[in-house]
């Protein structure tokens, strides 16, 4: 497999063009004709569907044939079917909507690949009564000495009651195993089991957070980010890891999650803790072994405050770039890139709960050697902007480089960008650059509006990126503050309703379904380089696309976010498949350890 695209083997006339939609004329349909080389006949033909091809709005298609990992046609039954051998797979789509296999432009998924085995996911679910009792019955299977973590992706407002778990609820669900509970980017939660097992009294200090005391000034369990979270990641930092072979089966598990919820690229982008080359070594060797189900594609994250531009400069020389040979690569440019942290100076942090962070002073002195390095290396690189008090001071250090050594094409991307101004946007586009946003204020738009008041202008403003013609890209920024599921970014896209059901969109301001769809195809894939490759259905295109069990074009907007795929396809291959697809999906071996929350629950709670 090579991330450029092949040559297209000149086996469709223009005569099987012209009959490709799906809506078009029944004539177009039956003239449409194809004639295939000897060697050009499809490895899998998909028929009876309504195929999004995303290449324009309202192109749909009934049928579509792979070879080599890519899209060989696309057309009615009839004149696809030409394409069959006696060796030829066909599957019946049974009506079925299908649509290019979803991209998250920014997600942690190498990092939630070593500790998703661990973790229990309070994502989706619907009542904090449940989250409770799963967190119990999760406690009584969970051996001594391990601990029992809920790591983000859910906030209060998604429960009927509508609040958090109080501490006592949390020691009387588990009073004998130790917990840590991550609440979005500003808080978390420790049983007293937990603070004894870490040590923590009224003498543990942090340089950004607050360990809550009683009266008595003892631990109460409660951990206060103020403003960055580095009091819950350094605690988190101290609980149980899994081992290397649990490691390997959880990022397998995690990537079979993510192909159930319809995801068939992820654009890593760093994160806390997560330090290269050490922690890429477990998703380096699936890939090697051809175990990946999702095109991955990584930024590097500098992780030591104050030495960023020396890490920078010695990753130059440990990074070789393999063109996607295994699926798993740099990104899909011909050179790594830096991000979403270039340095520690210039992370603005989207904390909510506290007051917006001033970046410190040094800021510019700081980033401005970096991003020079990467821009003469021509290394693509992202940063981390909530705010648009934050973006201001790094686009003048980009245009400051870009004044002595031209970006000239060089891709940069600005991450969140939740108060970005139209004059920044044209800032970004002047410069070439693109805007990857996220639906963080879908989980936390209520925790925005209580602090700065109801907003009127769009956030983050994508209609007026759109209208600006800049790349967009839609993620979800998986999996500690949002969700990693693609499908609550979707339903926040046309609706822009929170996960609560608060609307903080105009009605001029939400996307068609089609536009949504698009900025998580081929918008994101303009993140990575590979517009040109993937994020339709196109001869030419990679092979990667879903079968849904509902029409997302036409499924009442509330029933997107529990969407998930019945048929999910990459490179050609069945990675996955649910109901009358579930016999083609390859086994994959037991979740580890036994005591796993996965084992019992799954991930994502939409059932």
């Amino acid at each position: 497999m090579n991330t450029t695209a092949l040559p297209l083997r000149s086996t469709i006339l223009a005569a099987l063009l012209a009959g490709a939609i799906f809506g078009g004329t029944a004539q177009a349909q039956a003239n449409a004709k194809v004639v295939a080389k000897a060697d050009a006949k499809a490895e899998l033909i998909l028929t009876n569907g309504k195929i999004a091809t995303m290449a324009r709005e309202g192109e749909f298609v009934q049928a579509l044939a792979v070879k080599d990992g890519k899209v060989l046609a696309t057309g009615s039954n009839a004149a696809v079917l030409k394409l069959k051998s006696a060796d030829t797979r066909v599957i019946d789509a049974g009506g079925r909507t299908v649509i290019p296999g979803l991209n998250d432009s920014h997600v942690h998924v190498i990092r939630q690949g070593l500790n998703y085995n661990m973790e229990l996911r309070w994502d989706g679910v619907t009542s904090l009564k449940r989250a409770l009792e799963m967190l119990r019955e999760q406690a009584a299977r969970t051996p001594e000495g391990e601990w029992v973590k809920v790591v983000g992706g859910w906030n209060e407002h998604q429960f009927e009651e509508k609040r958090l778990p109080t501490l006592a609820e949390i020691n009387a669900a588990v009073p004998d195993r130790p917990v840590f509970i991550l609440y979005l980017y500003g808080l978390g939660f420790l049983n007293q089991k937990g603070i004894d097992t870490l040590g923590y009294d009224k003498n543990t200090k942090f340089k950004d957070g607050v360990v809550e005391l009683d009266a008595a000034g003892r631990p109460t369990g409660k951990l206060i980010a103020k403003p960055n979270a580095l009091i819950l990641y350094s605690t988190l930092a101290k609980t149980n890891t899994l081992k290397r072979d649990d490691q390997l089966n959880s990022t397998l598990h995690f990537y079979r999650e993510l192909n159930r919820l319809g995801v068939t690229s992820a654009i890593d982008a760093g994160g806390g803790f997560q330090n290269y080359p050490d922690d890429y070594g477990v998703t380096l060797e699936l890939a090697r072994a051809g175990k990946l189900t999702v095109r991955t594609s990584y930024y590097l994250f500098a992780q030591r405050a104050g030495k960023e531009l020396e890490d920078f400069t010695r990753w130059m020389t440990l990074t070789h770039p393999d063109k996607n040979d295994h699926m798993f690569y740099p990104n899909g440019f011909s050179a790594e890139g830096g991000g979403e942290n270039l340095v520690a100076s210039a992370a603005d942090f989207e904390n909510f709960l506290e007051p917006r962070p001033d970046l410190p002073a040094s800021m510019e002195s700081e980033l401005e050697p970096v991003v020079e390095l990467l821009v003469k290396n021509r290394w693509p690189f992202r940063l981390h902007a909530t705010y648009g008090e934050s973006i201001d001071r790094d686009l003048a250090v980009i245009e400051k480089v870009n004044a002595k050594t031209p970006l000239n094409g060089l891709r940069f991307i600005v991450d969140h960008a939740e108060t970005i101004t139209d004059a920044q946007l044209a800032r970004i586009s002047k410069l070439g650059g693109g805007v990857a946003v996220q639906d963080r204020m879908h989980f936390q738009g209520e925790a925005y509006w209580k602090r700065y008041g109801e907003q009127v202008r769009q956030m983050p403003p994508i209609r007026r990126m759109l209208e600006m013609k800049l790349p967009v890209g839609l993620g979800t920024d998986g999996t500690r503050v949002s969700s990693y599921n693609p499908w609550p970014s979707l339903y926040w896209a046309v609706t822009g309703k929170t996960a609560g059901g608060m609307k903080t969109w105009r009605d001029q301001d939400v996307l068609s379904r089609h536009a949504a769809l698009k900025l998580m195809t081929t918008g994101s894939a303009w993140m990575s380089g590979e517009e040109k490759v993937k994020g339709t259905i196109q001869p030419g295109q990679y092979a990667d696309f879903i079968v849904l069990p509902q029409d997302y074009f036409t499924v009442d907007a509330e029933r997107i976010k529990r969407l998930e795929s019945l048929l999910t396809v990459v490179n050609g291959k069945v990675v996955y498949g649910a109901g009358p697809y579930a016999p083609l999906a390859p086994q994959l071996p037991p979740v580890s350890p036994g005591w796993s929350p996965v084992a019992t629950y799954g991930g994502y709670q939409n059932r």
